[in-house]
């Protein structure tokens, strides 16, 4: 039966005369480079979320030694965290013709008998599909989530975060056992080696391989260009027609990208109203309560800062003012110049992050804000009315929206 041409697993039922080493070699090291990036780029965008500081940061909290490498997240430059999550969706989306034009170039291997010709193939065909699960599964969730389509089960978090380790040790293990292999094909640029890439009855060829490796350049410019304006501002956010917050919501002061809206978590506008709201703030000497007319007869401050969010979408820099965390932090016993970590709980009552921590050099940082205003005007009821944090360098869903508590201290 494997010779039997109507078999994938016969060389013969693969014809195209693109495959070989070459080609896929060439894939394979543009693979090598940007999927490191993205892991790389993965990781810190999860240390920016603090998940050492406090367990409502952890959506992973079973990490164990995977959380090795975690750091205080810091708050210079403003815009670490939007630079970092917009290359990781970016690049992300980008590579996606390169993926799969590579899984094309092997695919004849994936049908190969027998499935296991020694313990050492057997090791390598498992590697392999772990390199090809797990490489599919982080791209799809990836797309998934900045679609904002939650249809896979479970929370996002730990499924990515999870399956991008399990699918890096592969990636690793099979570059290390390929690369040299990789490296003798580029070297044959005029004749194939013996592959069993290269059909034994090749077709007639319709392209050439450098040609094909155009089209796929030109599948990845296009997702680029059609992707990466969702992180830069002015006119070419328009070009962002595969992002879900590529353009602006409305116009005016308040005009720019949410995620989540005020109809959306919950809030009642009975409850935001000036004569109903108070801002609880707790530390060292007690509690006290603010109306947002107290708020505003304290010292006020601006900060010019971008919204930056895991789905790889941010805002141009807006101006914020509002009060100073760390002068918040004073009114309860602390040391301006020396403030503790916060807690901040917002008035939303469903979904993840409406209560999160900050660190104490989050807190420190003068440019961190209790934002009542943006851009000369009040915050929007989308937006966090009565009062939002904005903090630099933090992922969005760490600037809180509609606050309703800050609890201050060690955590």
């Amino acid at each position: 039966m494997r010779d039997d041409p109507r078999l994938p697993s016969t060389p013969g039922f693969w014809r195209s005369p693109l495959r070989g080493p070459w080609f896929t070699s060439v894939l394979g090291l543009v693979l090598l480079v940007g999927i490191t990036v993205l892991f790389v780029t993965g990781l810190l965008s999860y240390a920016a979320y603090n998940p050492d500081l406090s367990p409502v940061n952890d959506k992973t909290p079973d990490k164990g030694l995977l959380g090795f490498y975690l750091f205080s997240w810091p708050t210079d430059p403003h815009w670490l965290y939007r630079l970092n999550q917009g290359v990781h969706v970016t690049l992300g989306v980008t590579l996606i013709p390169v993926l799969l034009a590579k899984l094309w170039s092997v695919v004849p291997r994936l049908f190969t008998l027998p499935p296991a010709r020694s313990l050492a193939h057997a090791a390598e065909r498992i590697s392999l599909l772990l390199l090809v699960g797990g490489g599919l599964f982080e791209f799809v969730t990836g797309v998934l989530n900045v679609q904002l389509d939650y249809v896979f089960p479970g929370s996002f978090y730990p499924l990515h975060f999870y399956g991008a380790w399990v699918f890096f040790a592969a990636f690793v293990a099979h570059a290390l056992l390929k690369l040299p292999t990789a490296l003798r094909a580029l070297r044959h640029l005029r004749t194939e080696p013996d592959s069993d890439l290269v059909s034994p009855r090749p077709a007639a060829p319709t392209v050439s391989r450098r040609g094909a490796l155009w089209f796929v350049g030109g599948g990845s410019l296009l997702l680029l260009v059609t992707t990466v304006g969702q992180n830069l501002g002015g006119p070419l956010r328009r070009t962002a027609l595969l992002a879900p917050h590529g353009r602006d919501p409305g116009s005016g002061p308040n005009g720019f990208q949410i995620n989540k809206t005020a109809a959306y978590a919950g809030i009642d506008a009975a409850e935001t109203s000036a004569q109903a709201w108070r801002l609880v703030v707790t530390g060292r000497t007690g509690t006290v309560r603010l109306s947002r007319a107290d708020l505003l007869r304290l010292p006020l401050h601006s900060a010019a800062l971008p919204i930056a969010c895991v789905e790889g979408w941010s805002t141009s820099d807006q101006w914020w003012r509002g009060v100073r965390l760390r002068d918040l932090a004073a009114l309860v016993g602390y040391d301006r110049d020396d403030p503790p970590d916060v807690f901040v709980e917002s008035l939303q009552r469903h979904g993840a992050f409406r209560r999160a921590a900050l660190r104490a050099n989050q807190v420190a940082d003068p440019r961190s804000l209790l934002a009542l205003y943006v851009n000369g005007e009040e915050l929007s009821p989308d937006h966090g009315h009565p009062a939002r944090v904005i903090v630099p360098a933090a992922p969005g869903v760490l600037n809180t929206k509609w606050v309703a508590r800050l609890t201050f201290g060690d955590l």
